[in-house]
């Protein structure tokens, strides 16, 4: 879910095989697939994703009246579910579902880094909103719901918003702490055990995607949000990716060798 990683080459003497040969990390961006077969991988994941968030949340509500209940069985579900996607789709496009991480990605690139370029934020970004959008829409469909209804669940106070930034911020800052530290093998499991964990402890049960946020408008059931929540949500979201990267600009800065290059 996050930068590409430089994939090794064997010596010329050892030729590898494809099926020896290393393969990226879950979350790393393959630098060789094909930019339709990426933004395929998103639109689909971002799709099931939203399926699985709306869908077990309509589910939840109707084997349980207690919201506790409701609510421990929609963030089980979400954390199970964006595990494997990010284990199936991440050696494919890197598994973001979410313009927040690619835009975080962009920035880093633009500074230096490893990531998507323009032109790929351009296919990436469409995708996922298109992607969520169409979850939403599979997910009212299965259960009988109006295809497309607008939410009514109103989310509009401040501190849901503060609860965004500060989700958003905590899911940039792993994601691209792991990239600093070449732990992206872990990304499955951490990421969406921190979903799950950002679940609790946000007050506003840890969107921290605006293409995620933008295709629950299309649900008015347990997970939906208000189309005039949308804005608010989003820009808190955004603000979450620019403190993210700071934090990781700060924790995980990079030191000096004694000629005062950057250390590797």
């Amino acid at each position: 879910m996050t930068a590409t990683e430089p994939v090794g080459t064997a010596p010329a003497a050892e030729p590898v095989t494809a099926a020896d040969a290393p393969q990226p990390a879950p979350g790393a961006t393959p630098p060789r697939t094909p930019l339709v077969a990426r933004a395929a991988a998103e639109l689909v994941g971002t799709a099931t994703l939203v399926a699985v968030v709306v869908g077990s949340g309509i589910q939840a509500t109707e084997l349980s009246q207690d919201v506790a209940l409701q609510l421990l069985a929609n963030s089980t579900a979400t954390v199970f579910g964006l595990g494997v996607l990010i284990v199936l789709l991440g050696p494919v496009s890197g598994a973001h579902f979410n313009p927040a991480v690619t835009l975080a990605e962009w920035w880093t690139a633009r500074r230096g880094g490893a990531g998507v370029n323009a032109r790929e934020l351009a296919v990436y970004v469409p995708s996922q909103i298109v992607g969520a959008v169409a979850g939403a829409i599979l997910a009212d469909a299965m259960f009988g719901e109006p295809l497309v209804k607008w939410s009514t669940h109103d989310r509009s106070a401040g501190n849901l918003l503060l609860g965004e930034v500060v989700a958003t911020a905590g899911l940039i800052l792993l994601i691209f702490g792991l990239a600093r530290t070449d732990r992206l093998r872990f990304a499955p499991v951490a990421v969406a055990s921190y979903i799950g964990a950002a679940y609790w402890f946000t007050s506003s049960t840890s969107f921290a995607n605006p293409a995620v946020t933008i295709g629950r408008a299309f649900t008015d059931t347990f997970a939906g949000i208000a189309p005039a929540s949308v804005p608010a949500f989003v820009g808190a979201q955004l603000a979450g990716a620019v403190v993210g990267l700071a934090l990781v600009a700060v924790i995980f800065m990079r030191g000096k060798t004694d000629d005062g290059q950057p250390a590797a």
